[in-house]
């Protein structure tokens, strides 16, 4: 196992994900606690160290389930990460009585990490409201002791980023994002590690492989890489990616087999970074999946001068690819459940004043007028 500096401890490279845990009978709620205790088991005979867990992982019982696997073990011989459930708005209010609930399901006396759970622009505002004192709390419950390190987790845009960094950023101690070759660049992936490099705090990845996407390439794609490493499987190159990056700590990884454990412990057994012309044609895989469903705005704004709606069309053009790609997801339509009415992209009239000045010439208000259709506004 690989192992990475993190202040005073060594942290297993590869950080075992409790939100995809196996389940009985394809129900998400309902963990099957005796295979995931195997699973746990081998990954901790492999040397994993890092186990993520959330409030609403698994219905609820994700918690409850890590909590008396990890009893079996010695307290020191696992970091324990959990977060406060920001993403849903009800919670804001709720921050102690949910933090000492959730040592109870996990049967912990202290977290040793502890996140803002998914900072975007759903929440953001409450997140910095001090009526609902939840930056206070949650610093009270590390002086205390019960938070070892805090940190943040962010499916939101770059602004919104900044905007919990400016307020927080100076107690925050790490900070977990959606990082993979796919999203590099597709969404803003590199900015976003340049970001918190700035602010000297080291990356948590999340989704490394996409939801599965990038375990599951074209055989065209697939042929690309293995002229280039043979005995290399394709899962592995999202991880070999993130090996290549400086800035990153743990990956985190949702096992739900022991087949998943087996192969992330043989490709964490050791750093194989990919060269210059690995990466290349890794981005150039990326660049073309998602040029096939996607638009190709350069998001140059002419578009945004000619619109008497004042729409952001740059924006919206990206949360539309997004959600194309994906074939739905949260990311884009969280975000557009974040804009006023008169900025959704239903607020299009069709006039194409801004494709006479596209230099992509791309159809906006067809693209615009799919994106509503999808979203059902």
């Amino acid at each position: 196992m690989i192992y990475k500096q993190f202040q005073d401890m060594q942290l297993s490279a590869l950080g075992f994900g409790c939100m995809r845990f196996p389940t009985v009978d394809g129900d998400t709620a309902a963990v099957n606690e005796v295979e995931s205790a195997k699973l746990i088991a081998r990954a901790m005979e492999g040397g994993v160290n890092y186990y993520d867990t959330a409030w609403g992982y698994h219905g609820g019982n994700s918690e409850t389930v890590i909590g008396r696997i990890l009893k079996s073990y010695p307290r020191d011989s696992f970091y324990l990460a959990d977060k406060f459930p920001g993403y849903d708005l009800a919670n804001m209010d709720k921050v102690d009585e949910i933090f000492d609930r959730q040592l109870e399901k996990c049967q912990v006396e202290y977290f040793d990490f502890y996140l803002f759970h998914n900072v975007c622009e759903m929440n953001i505002d409450a997140y910095l409201a001090p009526k609902f004192h939840i930056y206070d709390s949650l610093m009270a419950r590390k002086k205390a002791g019960q938070i070892k390190h805090l940190g943040f987790s962010a499916h939101g845009n770059l602004d919104t980023m900044r905007r919990f960094l400016e307020a927080y950023g100076k107690d925050m101690e790490f900070c977990q994002i959606q990082l993979n070759w796919l999203d590099w660049e597709f969404q803003d992936a590199k900015a976003k590690v340049e970001l918190l490099d700035s602010w000297g705090i080291p990356v948590w990845v999340m989704e490394p492989l996409r939801g599965g996407k990038l375990a599951r390439l074209s055989e065209e794609d697939a042929a690309k890489l293995r002229e280039l490493r043979p005995d290399e499987g394709v899962p592995a190159w999202a991880f070999r990616f993130i090996q290549s990056l400086p800035s990153v700590t743990v990956t985190l990884s949702g096992m739900s087999s022991m087949e998943q454990v087996e192969d992330n412990l043989n490709t964490f057994a050791q750093e194989k970074p990919l060269s210059p012309e690995e990466q290349k044609t890794l981005l150039s895989i990326a660049g073309s999946m998602t040029g096939r469903t996607s638009v190709p705005c350069t998001a140059c704004r002419y578009c945004t001068t000619h619109c008497p709606q004042e729409l952001d069309i740059p924006m919206l053009l990206e949360l539309y690819n997004e959600f194309t790609f994906t074939g739905g997801g949260f990311i884009a339509p969280m975000r557009i459940g974040q804009l006023p009415a008169e900025k959704k992209p239903n607020a299009c009239v069709g006039c194409r004043s801004c494709e006479a000045v596209c230099p992509q010439q791309i159809k906006i208000s067809e693209a615009l007028a799919s994106f509503s259709q999808k979203l059902g506004l």
